[in-house]
């Protein structure tokens, strides 16, 4: 999420920051990102289109970043989890539609994702659940129809786009993989039998251990978040790498993602260790975010191994990862595409 960056209180912040001043702070994050040896994120969900315009600029070589792939407006039933209206006075916000990613019924689904394309993006996201950050007393349950989840993936199918989901309940991602959805962002509670319908339907699970540990750190402070989500941040977040460990176990394939944005931007590094603290080697960690990834970003064959004829993107480090996953952090040298950032 390079449109923007958790703060202590917020929530204001979308009744403060105009999108030019949010670009420009965008633009930052992304700088920090690829100096972090990240020379390619998935975006999956931005804010007022800024994600799709620093791609754009990024592409361009007006802005030094990595190369985004983006999903645009996050889509959400009304009052879902991507409702950026929730808890606010409608005579202020208004009540969203297709426009602002808010979906109900099977027309309304067709016409977000159509919009969605029409802006340009690389993928569509949805809400498959609620969530922890947004407004909203559930964190869990699950969002969307099967009927809509269907009409979102074949329409998406249409433009050649992906569908991810986020989710923290198993049915609501289990509907979602069920019905067609590529990866699931979280899986905080998922089940051993939703894990098989991933691995039968080769659906990625997207871990973002960072992101739970760190909501939790961040609601054991005063006044960071409002009471309803430090209270979900406290029972959702310190879930997740353990789940990560079963699904890791079972044979769930698995893709590198932070849900950076949650926690600081440049901190993404930090997911190798969780991951191998819950028990996978370093160097299945390194392929999630490597083959994996592109993989997932039907991008292999441009990046995500060192090959002659792929994007010469190159990351060194000046200790031995597999001996110490916190040396992923502490990146020495960065390429991409041929282009020294960092020496």
């Amino acid at each position: 999420h390079l449109s923007g960056q958790s703060r202590k209180a917020g929530y204001i912040d979308k009744f403060t920051t105009s999108p030019a001043r949010r670009a420009l702070m965008a633009a930052s994050y992304a700088e920090r990102t690829l100096m972090a040896g990240f020379t390619s994120v998935r975006d999956v969900g931005g804010t007022d289109l800024v994600d799709i315009d620093l791609r754009d600029a990024i592409n361009a070589g007006d802005v030094p970043g990595p190369r985004m792939f983006v999903a645009g407006k996050s889509l959400s039933i009304t009052g879902g989890h991507a409702d950026g209206t929730n808890g606010y006075l409608e005579k202020y916000v208004g009540v969203p539609a297709e426009p602002d990613g808010v979906v109900d019924g099977t027309d309304s689904a067709v016409r977000a994702v159509r919009i969605a394309r029409k802006r340009g993006v690389d993928l569509i996201k949805i809400t498959a659940t609620a969530g922890v950050l947004s407004r909203q007393a559930d964190g869990t349950s699950a969002h969307f129809t099967d009927e809509e989840i269907r009409a979102i993936v074949e329409t998406a199918d249409t433009f050649g786009l992906k569908v991810t989901a986020h989710a923290h309940g198993d049915e609501g991602m289990r509907r979602a993989v069920l019905n067609g959805v590529k990866s699931i962002e979280h899986g905080t509670y998922m089940s051993e039998e939703t894990m098989d319908v991933m691995i039968d339907k080769g659906a990625y699970l997207i871990p973002t251990i960072t992101a739970g540990k760190s909501v939790a750190d961040s609601a054991r402070i005063e006044n960071y978040y409002i009471p309803i989500v430090a209270r979900k941040a406290m029972e959702v977040g310190p879930v997740i790498q353990g789940t990560f460990g079963k699904a890791f176990r079972r044979g769930v394939p698995i893709a590198f993602g932070t849900d950076a944005g949650v926690f600081p931007h440049g901190l993404n590094a930090l997911e190798f260790g969780y991951m191998v603290e819950a028990g996978m080697p370093f160097m299945e960690a390194l392929k999630t975010a490597t083959v994996n990834a592109a993989t997932l970003l039907n991008q292999y064959d441009n990046f995500g191994s060192l090959e002659a004829g792929k994007y010469a993107d190159i990351v060194a480090v000046q200790e031995d990862p597999r001996a110490d996953a916190s040396a992923a952090t502490r990146v020495s040298f960065v390429m991409k595409q041929g282009t020294v950032y960092a020496e």
